[in-house]
């Protein structure tokens, strides 16, 4: 567990809980109980995903997987009790009681099968993906959950900041995909695999240019999303991080690369960006 957790990460879930929070005027202990739990259901995922039934990846955060160094068994263990461990740690005597149950809900939500990171692990599993609904259950529902969970803990309205989590998450993973279809390299982890996996990836469903629009919409309509709170300095500082980080540089192929063709953006996607989530 202390390998999957603390080997690397940037951390960017668990710091928008506290970068919510903060803007509403709570505090880091206000958050620490929820952004921890968040993490460790992140942790969970990465270890099952690199599991041989899936990916079967040698390497994360620039180390061996889990199950690379300890072996299968005690890999599925580990993505099981860091489960068990994120909601063990809202049992923590910070989180208030009045806000226990909202932060299940969400916390919950964003791992379940109807629209979390079940259910996108699931969509890899399907022959035809929506490649937004994909995006939205594997990636965009725990970044949704971590900015709800920020303004359940400073006690604002929670439902202003779910358009916002949910387009920096799908960003995030477009971001993801153009890195692995042009296996880039300090990625802490194989490239290449979404490829060689058959699975879905914005690049090789729509394109190499229209992957790259795709990730400015995102980041544009994220920018947009961010609702008017009692201190926007924190999200808007963690958001500038973000943005810089999920840029890809470099971005050159030669014109004949299959992935430089171009798809009908709206179509390929199945989804408007601005649909009901």
């Amino acid at each position: 567990m202390r390998h999957a957790c603390l080997g690397g990460g940037a951390r960017l879930r668990p710091l928008l809980c506290h970068a919510v929070s903060q803007a509403g005027g709570g505090t880091d202990e206000d958050a620490r109980a929820p952004a921890n739990a968040i993490e460790f259901l992140h942790c969970a995922s990465l270890v099952h995903d690199d599991l041989p039934c899936f990916d079967d990846a040698a390497e994360r955060r620039g180390q061996p997987s889990v199950h690379a160094a300890y072996g299968e068994s005690l890999a599925v263990l580990t993505g099981d009790a860091l489960i068990v461990g994120a909601f063990q740690t809202l049992t923590n005597k910070s989180v208030k009681p009045a806000h226990l149950p909202a932060l299940l809900r969400r916390i919950s939500d964003a791992v379940s099968a109807n629209r979390g990171i079940i259910g996108g692990q699931a969509w890899e599993c399907e022959p035809n993906v929506v490649l937004t609904r994909y995006h939205r259950a594997k990636t965009g529902a725990l970044f949704e959950a971590a900015a709800r969970c920020g303004a359940i803990v400073s006690g604002q309205f929670e439902d202003h900041w779910a358009d916002f989590g949910a387009l920096i998450g799908e960003a995030y993973q477009v971001a993801d995909d153009l890195h692995d279809a042009l296996e880039a390299r300090g990625m802490g982890k194989p490239a290449g695999q979404d490829r060689a996996h058959g699975r879905p990836n914005a690049v090789l469903t729509l394109g190499l240019p229209n992957a790259l629009e795709r990730l400015e919409q995102l980041l544009d309509a994220a920018f947009d999303a961010v609702p008017e709170c009692q201190d926007p300095r924190p999200i808007n500082s963690w958001l500038a991080a973000v943005a810089a980080r999920l840029q890809p540089t470099n971005v050159q192929l030669p014109s004949e690369d299959p992935l430089c063709a171009e798809a009908t953006l709206p179509d390929a996607i199945g989804e408007d960006l601005h649909a009901p989530r």
